[in-house]
């Protein structure tokens, strides 16, 4: 299944859920509407997700503890692509501040994410 936001592209494939972030600044609505359609497209499955957030420009706090709570039911294990400095910042801090309570490692491969990832399916 494929689907599409203004903030994301959404796509399972071979068990994992490929969330690639367009280039966007995060409110709590974002965060809100980037849930919503991943639970859509899940379709009440529990499984891995690759977010891509490498275009992401900026997320604030109240969309940062959203997505760390809510973002993470049906979710098995998180893996951010980030390009540094900029989106590997902004993963950092997210776990610094949001202690997800899922699996959820940062890297700059799409390689290393997906061996972390498939230990998940």
């Amino acid at each position: 299944m494929f689907a599409e936001n203004e903030y994301a592209t959404y796509v399972i494939k071979e068990g994992i859920l490929y969330v690639e972030y367009k280039d966007v600044k995060l409110d709590l609505a974002a965060a809100i509407s980037i849930v919503e359609d991943r639970f859509v497209v899940q379709e009440g499955q529990s499984i891995p997700v690759l977010c891509d957030i490498r275009k992401v420009r900026g997320i604030n706090k109240t969309a940062r503890i959203y997505l760390s709570i809510e973002g993470s039911s049906f979710v098995k294990a998180v893996a951010f692509i980030v390009e540094a400095p900029v989106s590997d910042m902004f993963s950092k801090f997210y776990l610094r501040t949001s202690k997800p309570p899922i699996p959820t490692m940062v890297f700059e491969t799409i390689s290393e994410a997906l061996i972390f990832l498939k230990k998940y399916k």
